[in-house]
């Protein structure tokens, strides 16, 4: 990744066309910096663009039919709906002034500009910034080409600031990077300025370059690259120069590689995204590298600036500049070892999702579902490879990704997948009764109970016919949810009961509790309060057994609903938190929002209409991310109804309002605080508290930092002492310094001892 430089122009002209035009695109050649002058621009408009910022990153991606998908989840929509994709983007982005950039659309050409045209002529108040190597061809589209970096100037006195161009800053900063110490002088100024212009300024160019001065001098260096330019021989009027010199340079960059570096490099080409070094020895290993030579080649890439290295919660992870990626497919090509390395690519990928299935019920899912977020550019690239060999092979690898596509918001192309493979009348038996049961699942949590029920009874008959049990437990399950949401409780209660029975006959403990948290529920709207009782801890015995976490939250949840029927707010309220803990932890959305919709109908029950009202804030912005409200739950809708007519009623339309709107304006981490929060909120602040008052309108968490305040840290030490970000707590004391009217800190340590009793 190149390191932003200068570009204080291009900066502002760009800014400029974005205020005169809804779109513009960057263009210009590969490595010249679209992408980080895109961001750059971003940063400084934030401001300009209340609903957001977004970016989607396209150079992942190979499907054009997943590019509104793709948009969907770059901007966070976790829609569950039926809609497509594209409707979804229209109906989310509808009355915001908001920034999306679409990085890397040359490969996607006329799909993006279809998009973008649509997008455009729906939503008035959006603005694209695209970055491409040509224009989308759109109408109203601005275009800028964004220019090398400056070069230096014939004439310009030496050591001056302005001889100091943009491509020398940069060659600069990487070579100090490479080699500490190293500067430019007079001796060696002429050099480093020739092979900037040698390298026409382009950014990705500098970096491959300066990289070489590990092992040469600066002359050397300037030497090899006239040497290289010297063999270019690609000429086409269709391909820009500066494509020529990039490609003249990678070819140079991989002359230097070993061969088996170079062997390498072509094999990892066919991941897409980042891989880890587990996934390098299992699928680059073999034909002429052995399996304990992968670490090393790794590290000679790493070196060579061919592979980046990343690191993030799972661990150290590799990844190819787009570019890179590309010469390295055509060199795979060429090695005429393509499609073994890419079988090796797509078996691995299969034993990763069903390896993850395997592993969902237990201590692990955290850093599996993490996992598989992080390879999810990988698995789509895989399930692409199992369609174009055999369907089968597809929907078996989709089906075990099933929580997966639940997780991570992707339903609708989970469930795409399924169909796809399913349209295939050759699917072996097991496999298509599972992958219909699959399907049938995320078609419930998308709210399309007919075609679930359609699929959930082909997928029971072809088990029952075929003795399938394990897969008739689910088949069961899933049932009983779409006769709750008919409203037939009884029916669901017959349901999960055949499907406990059935888990635990082939001892699958993770459906038995899938089923036994479900039957909890349908007890409870039966007001069989025992059996709903003994049900949830049931499930919650099973998960303490297995290390279960997850699933337990949930059966946590079904128990708290109970439990506050039942009476008991305050141990409902309890259970309901805890579980919401873990669900934060997870990043769970539905398991979150089930959390929160209960610990609002506590508060409103109890009265605490103030808490209820910023909870069903909190809610609103929470299921309108989701796209439906309690998405395999709606039945539990009509206590939603209840706690916001009895929330009104206490408040009165205006402070209902009022209230919600609080609610509405915290960011997700103080929502959550805030929901965790066992304290009632105070009545509602004057708009200048006195000293001395033993009233605080500061919530529990404000009035922990403002007492931190008041002993002197920082917002960093704050942070830090409460394992927050720091953004967060300079957010928080801004908070409190608006609630109590203050200007400054010194005001709240004195509030702060004025409220301390003597």
């Amino acid at each position: 990744m190149t390191t932003f430089v200068g570009r204080r122009r291009e900066l502002a002209e760009v800014k400029r066309l974005l205020s005169v035009s809804r779109i513009v695109t960057l263009t210009g050649p590969g490595g010249v910096g679209k992408s980080r002058l895109a961001l750059r621009v971003a940063a400084e408009l934030r401001r300009a663009y209340p609903d957001g910022v977004w970016l989607a990153e396209l150079a992942e991606l190979d499907n054009p039919k997943l590019l509104a998908q793709t948009l969907v989840a770059a901007l966070g929509i976790t829609a569950r709906s039926v809609e497509r994709p594209g409707e979804v983007l229209v109906e989310h982005l509808a009355g915001k002034r908001t920034l999306v950039i679409l990085d890397n659309c040359e490969h996607l050409l006329q799909e993006c500009g279809l998009l973008a045209r649509t997008l455009l002529r729906e939503v008035p108040e959006l603005h694209i910034l695209a970055t491409s190597l040509q224009p989308l061809g759109i109408f109203s589209e601005q275009t800028y080409v964004v220019p090398t970096l400056s070069l230096p100037c014939d004439g310009a006195p030496h050591g001056t600031q302005s001889a100091m161009s943009d491509a020398v800053r940069l060659f600069t900063e990487r070579a100090e990077a490479v080699l500490p110490g190293f500067a430019v002088t007079d001796r060696n100024r002429e050099i480093v300025e020739r092979i900037c212009r040698r390298l026409d300024g382009l950014p990705l160019a500098i970096e491959l370059a300066v990289v070489r001065l590990r092992a040469l001098s600066v002359e050397q260096l300037l030497d090899r690259l006239d040497d290289r330019f010297r063999l270019l021989s690609m000429e086409s009027r269709a391909v820009a120069s500066r494509h020529q010199t990039l490609r003249a340079l990678i070819d140079w960059s991989y002359a230097l590689c070993t061969e088996k570096e170079r062997l390498l490099w072509a094999r990892v080409s066919v991941f897409t995204g980042s891989l880890d070094l587990e996934a390098a020895e299992e699928v680059c290993a073999g034909d002429g590298i052995g399996r304990g030579e992968i670490v090393q080649l790794v590290i000679g890439l790493v070196e060579k600036s061919v592979l980046a290295r990343e690191e993030g919660p799972g661990g150290v992870r590799f990844r190819l500049l787009e570019t890179i990626r590309r010469y390295g497919r055509e060199r795979l090509a060429d090695s005429g070892e393509k499609s073994t390395v890419e079988r090796r690519y797509r078996d691995y990928y299969r034993r990763v999702a069903r390896e993850s299935k395997a592993r969902l019920f237990g201590p692990a899912q955290v850093e599996t579902l993490n996992r598989l977020r992080v390879e999810y550019p990988n698995l789509r690239s895989a399930l692409e490879y199992c369609y174009a060999e055999r369907a089968g092979l597809c929907i078996d690898m989709a089906s075990n990704l099933l929580y997966h596509w639940v997780t991570s918001y992707h339903l609708g192309e989970g469930r795409d997948w399924l169909e796809q493979g399913l349209a295939d009348p050759g699917i072996h038996v097991e496999i298509r009764s599972r992958a219909l049961a699959s399907c049938g699942w995320l078609a419930i949590m998308q709210g399309d109970p007919a075609s679930a029920t359609r699929m959930l009874a082909e997928s029971r008959a072809l088990a029952e016919q075929n003795g399938l049990e394990h897969i008739l437990g689910y088949v069961a399950s899933y049932s009983g949810t779409v006769a709750m949401h008919q409203g037939d409780s009884e029916a669901a209660v017959g349901f999960y009961t055949e499907a406990v029975t059935r888990h635990r006959a082939v001892q699958d403990p993770l459906g038995e509790v899938l089923a036994l948290t479900r039957l909890a529920l349908a007890y409870s709207s039966l007001d069989e309060s025992e059996r709903a009782v003994a049900a949830a801890e049931k499930a919650m015995a099973i998960c303490d057994v297995h290390g279960e976490r997850w699933q337990r939250a949930y059966a946590m949840t079904a128990l708290g609903i109970q439990t506050w029927r039942q009476g008991d707010p305050r141990r409902a309220a309890s259970l309901e938190r805890e579980s919401l803990r873990f669900n934060r932890l997870l990043g769970d959305t539905l398991g979150m929002g089930l959390n929160i919709e209960a610990l609002a109908w506590i508060a409103a029950g109890e009265g605490d209409h103030e808490r209820a009202g910023r909870l069903l804030g909190i809610l609103g912005n929470l299921w309108e991310g989701i796209g439906a409200r309690m998405p395999g739950y709606a039945y539990l809708a009509i206590h939603h109804e209840e706690c916001v007519a009895r929330t009104r009623q206490g408040l009165g339309e205006e402070a209902f309002r009022a209230a919600v709107e609080r609610g509405t304006r915290l960011s997700e981490e103080e929502a959550l605080d805030y929901a965790l929060s066992e304290r009632r909120p105070p009545p509602p602040a004057p708009s200048a508290p006195a000293v001395g008052d033993r009233w605080t309108p500061l919530t529990k968490r404000e009035t922990e930092i403002a007492r931190l305040v008041a002993r002197g840290m920082s917002n960093k030490e704050i942070a830090a002492s409460l394992v927050i970000a720091q953004r967060t707590a300079e957010g928080h004391v801004e908070h409190i310094l608006a609630k109590l009217g203050f200007t400054s800190r010194t005001q709240i340590a004195a509030w702060v001892s004025e409220q301390t009793p003597p």
